[in-house]
């Protein structure tokens, strides 16, 4: 690897941990990045590794389901967490709420292509979806975590509400908020590492990195490299 800078936290020695942007549906694009994660690992042997995938596994993409298999199997030999994002909420809400309008809310930001990738035909009707999705795959949704700490880092799918501590922040805020999070420029008790908002490369600020690179709009999927006092990305 290369390109190492200086990073806007710290992690404990020993601890590594890759980070990994907004997944939607591109099962390639993970397969490639947990490859190289692989690989770099090999080279770099490190104590105590972790990787952390910041949530939105689904929708838009060609293969969600493919997607949550794959993320079922874990990561031979490493630590692995798994963040909520705003379209598994956006999915859960709609398999699990007797509510029209959720389901249409989940179609109009790309659950049409979810369904497909778990070969529900069209027009099912919404109150037997659940039915048509594998129960595991189910339960790995709705046990995806909200937020994780390591160090001097917040790892979240959104971000967090700026002045509100962080055993205060709403679940909805976590996985959906942009503004006034994204521009606010105040020390948040820690550095938060995000997706939720794509951009054209990852951002790096002093309170904030931001790893949404647009993998299923064409840009690659991004993954930080934190490690003591440093950041480097891989992508794929």
């Amino acid at each position: 690897m290369g390109n190492t800078i200086p990073a806007p936290a710290w992690l404990p020695p020993g601890r590594r941990v890759y980070a990994i942007g907004d997944v939607h549906g591109c099962l390639g694009r993970l397969v490639a990045l947990h490859a190289r994660i692989a690989a770099d690992l090999a080279e770099r042997p490190v104590e105590r590794p972790l990787i952390v995938h910041v949530g939105d596994y689904v929708d838009r993409g060609p293969d969600s389901a493919g997607v949550v298999r794959h993320l079922l199997q874990g990561f031979s030999g490493v630590e692995v967490v798994n963040l909520m994002g705003n379209h598994e909420h956006m999915m859960l809400d709609a398999l699990d709420v007797a509510d029209p309008g959720a389901f249409d809310h989940w179609m109009r930001n790309g659950g049409r292509a979810s369904l497909r990738s778990w070969e529900v035909p069209n027009g099912a009707a919404q109150d037997g979806l659940r039915e048509m999705i594998p129960a595991e795959h189910l339960r790995f949704l709705r046990r995806l975590a909200l937020h994780h700490r390591e160090g001097g880092y917040l790892f979240v799918h959104a971000g967090i509400r700026p002045g509100v501590p962080i055993e205060d922040q709403s679940s909805l805020d976590l996985m959906w908020i942009r503004e006034p999070f994204l521009s606010w420029t105040g020390d948040h008790g820690a550095v938060v590492v995000h997706g939720h908002t794509p951009m054209e490369g990852p951002v790096v600020k002093s309170n904030r990195i931001g790893i949404d690179t647009g993998a299923v709009l064409g840009g690659p999927l991004t993954c930080a490299v934190l490690e003591l006092d440093r950041v480097e990305f891989l992508f794929a």
